[in-house]
């Protein structure tokens, strides 16, 4: 039976590429745990089953005719048409294959308590956040009550909350199918959250952690404010711990009797409650395993956690929905009005305007546009307010609470954790929240309110400012490519070849082999199109497949083609492949030439070259295949191996027209250093010396050749002071992640202004 016709697949069996099948949690739970990144195990009722349920019980036309005339403004009528329809699928048997399914699977688990969660299949997506708008069952123990939890989930994909966001954001109902994750319960002492950049600030040099002792839902549900960790994320430094006193926590009901798991609030213990939630080592063994995963996905990753005996899992990731545009560093400037509160910065900006102190989400209608939303804390339901609200105050909550997240998301201030905002305020009260200090006002604060204008402008300023140097961006997924191009960006200076490789989930020689070899070009043709074309004629430079053997025996039939090796770092890799394994090097210059005859912008750069032979064959086998260089077609090498930097020279005579410094690699095995190492986390650092030689030699090598000098890792966006050094050397582009672009033009802006001055004194 095809994955697609079976009622549930374990997370083993899927990835990125079965959005539609799982759903995003589903996808990204099976992505990592084929990453091998600590995931608990468990299943997935897929999309498809909820639809043949839905098919078999006869609800789809009931459910379109609730929902065509509806006004989803009218938030009564809303909440009405929600409970209907709810009622409908709680109350409709389950299909008795799908439910002997489900019972299967959990007994394959090992029984015992766990997390159903919702997985709609437009949810985690790096343009939509549904995270929170479904429901989530904790300790749920036995074969029925899984199933019902299961009928439960499905139910909640038209909570009211959930309905209005489609609606919102123009998805179609009816075409937002939902699967639900079944996993093992990690009955965790401690849980929180982890953000791999600060994301009030959106600076991507930091990874900020949130923890609490018990079940991490109190945090996003902001019941409790947790302790706060900042690291740096280059060296893992902790920088920043602000630690809370917590008197209670969620905990599994400890007098459960098997009539139903429940979650209870228990008292901390005495001795715990000002604690530290986690050590310090454990606090960077954790912000190791954020940076694995954000290197993985290529973009800032917001992550759920446990941990159980001293375990640390993930339990979920998503992209970061929305990037704060503020500085990093608030400015402090003196302000006459009174300081009214102070809370926890949640979400940049400053805006002014007449309290609503809302307890519950029956009484949401009452905030108007430009109101101050005050609550004891948010709750999806809500976020149709939100939307209405100048600025958010909460009582409780952290950085990474619901309405910290939603705040981001729709670009308002928002403070949260200001103790006791719903009792010190009042309707009406006009006052100015400023969410970058984390901090509410009296009145005007116009001091506040003319920083916030000044910075927003200054923004706008910065997204139209050219330099000499070009800004690239760092692309993997073609979902992203029309809004990134959208931004102030002069091209692509890195498109991964492994994201588009993933998603069509095959060993490429298990294609050639059935047969298949024009369906795999086909696949990876479309996806090098969205870039080339969305960028057109900024030029889209494509780092050919790098997947080393580990990585490629996880696609499917990979374990039957991939050796097994010990250190596939610096193994089968790169170039080294390209001259052995010609066959598959040639579906991936197919899909190039494709592309070519309309997008000429589309470039290549050859990964992980070891010596000028190897490069010299590659580039033989290129010219074969009709791709030779030419005035509108350029081959780049990465320059990440210590050799490129000790010989350049060698490798530039083979006949190349740039290079792109890959920063990770080339510290890693210049210092002898395994990044992803916690005890080696401080020595890992760009700006070594022995590192920098490189790097100078390779940037003023490049020059006097008269060739492109780039550089794609992660380190000019952590240091500005790198940054200034590479302009001076003479580098050409700097390529970055699509969070950074306007950050990292600034620099170099500034940089170059610097030179300048230097120049004329």
């Amino acid at each position: 039976m095809r994955a697609s016709e079976r009622e549930v697949l374990w997370f083993k069996e899927v990835g990125k590429k079965d959005i539609p099948l799982v759903g995003g949690k589903g996808a990204n739970l099976g992505e990592m745990t084929q990453a091998q990144i600590p995931v608990p195990p468990g299943f997935i009722v897929t999309a498809h089953t909820y639809t043949r349920f839905l098919e078999q019980a006869g609800l789809r036309p009931i459910i379109q005719k609730l929902l065509s005339p509806l006004d989803y403004n009218d938030s009564a009528r809303l909440q009405k048409v929600s409970e209907e329809i709810k009622s409908l699928i709680r109350g409709a048997p389950v299909p008795q294959q799908i439910a002997a399914a489900i019972k299967k699977a959990y007994r394959e688990l090992g029984g015992g308590p766990v997390a159903v969660r919702s997985s709609a299949t437009a949810e985690d997506l790096a343009d939509a956040s549904f995270a929170g708008q479904q429901a989530t069952f904790l300790n749920v123990v036995g074969e029925d009550e899984v199933v019902d939890a299961v009928r439960a989930c499905w139910a909640s994909l038209f909570e009211a909350r959930a309905i209005f966001y489609r609606a919102d954001k123009g998805f179609e109902h009816m075409k937002v199918a939902i699967a639900v994750p079944v996993q093992r319960m990690v009955q965790s002492s401690r849980s929180g959250v982890m953000f791999t950049l600060e994301p009030v600030s959106g600076d991507r040099s930091k990874i900020a952690i949130e923890a609490v002792f018990g079940l991490g839902e109190a945090i996003v549900s902001g019941e409790i404010t947790p302790d706060l960790y900042v690291l740096d994320k280059a060296s893992l430094r902790i920088l920043e711990k602000r630690v809370v006193n917590q008197e209670r926590q969620l905990v599994r009901n400890p007098k459960a009797d098997g009539e139903g798991e429940i979650n209870v609030w228990l008292a901390v213990p005495d001795e715990l409650r000002k604690q530290q939630k986690l050590s310090d080592e454990q606090i960077v063994a954790l912000a190791t395993i954020g940076k694995r995963v954000e290197e993985h996905y290529d973009f800032p990753q917001d992550i759920e956690w446990a941990e159980e005996g001293g375990e640390l899992d993930i339990l979920q990731t998503r992209p970061v929905t929305a990037l704060a545009v503020a500085k990093a560093e608030t400015e402090e400037a003196e302000e006459t009005a009174p300081l009214l509160l102070s809370g926890s910065p949640a979400s940049p900006g400053a805006a002014v305007g007449p309290v609503k102190i809302i307890l519950s989400s029956s009484e949401i209608d009452r905030v108007k546009e430009g109101d101050i939303l005050v609550s004891e804390m948010t709750t999806p339901d809500f976020v149709p307010a939100m939307k209405r609200a100048a600025a958010i105050v909460t009582d409780r909550g952290g950085r990474t609470c619901h309405a910290a997240i939603v705040s981001r998301e729709l670009g308002i201030p928002c403070v949260v954790g200001a103790g006791e905002a719903t009792t010190t305020l009042h309707t009406d009260q006009l006052v100015t929240v400023d969410g970058g200090q984390g901090k509410v006002y009296d009145g005007r604060a116009e001091t506040r309110l003319a920083w916030a204008a000044q910075e927003k402008a200054r923004q706008a300023v910065v997204a139209d400012i050219k330099t000499r140097t070009k800004v690239y961006v760092n692309l993997a997924d073609p979902d992203l490519a029309d809004v990134v191009a959208a931004r102030n960006v002069d091209g692509v200076g890195l498109l991964r070849a492994e994201f588009m490789i993933a998603q069509i989930g095959e060993h490429p020689q298990l294609a050639i082999d059935e047969g298949r070899s024009e369906e795999y070009i086909d696949k990876l043709t479309d996806s090098l199109r969205k870039f080339a074309s969305a960028f057109h004629p900024r030029p889209v430079v494509y780092r050919t497949n790098d997947f080393k053997t580990n990585e490629y025996r996880n696609l499917r039939g990979g374990d039957k083609y991939e050796e097994f090796e010990e250190n596939p770092m610096i193994g089968y890799r790169g170039a080294s492949r390209y001259i052995r394994d010609i066959d598959i090097f040639r579906l991936e210059l197919e899909a190039i030439k494709r592309v070519r005859k309309d997008y000429p912008n589309l470039w290549v750069m050859i990964p992980f070259v070891r010596t000028p032979e190897e490069l010299a064959g590659v580039r033989e086998v290129m010219v074969r295949e009709g791709l030779a260089p030419s005035q509108d077609f350029k081959l780049w090498m990465m320059a990440e191996v210590p050799s490129n930097a000790l010989i350049l020279d060698q490798f530039l005579d083979v006949g190349i027209d740039g290079i792109s410094i890959g920063s990770n690699d080339l510290t890693q095995l210049v210092l002898g250093i395994d990044r992803d190492n916690a005890r080696f986390a401080a020595e890992f650092d760009e700006r070594n010396d022995a590192v920098l030689v490189a790097l100078e030699h390779l940037i003023k090598t490049a020059k006097a050749r008269g060739v492109t000098s780039s550089i794609c890792g992660q380190a000019p966006s952590d240091y500005p002071d790198l940054t200034e050094k590479l302009v001076e050397w003479g580098i050409t582009s700097i390529s970055v992640t699509p969070d950074v672009i306007d950050k990292t033009r600034q620099i170099i802006a500034d940089a170059e202004a610097k030179l300048a001055e230097v120049a004329k004194a």
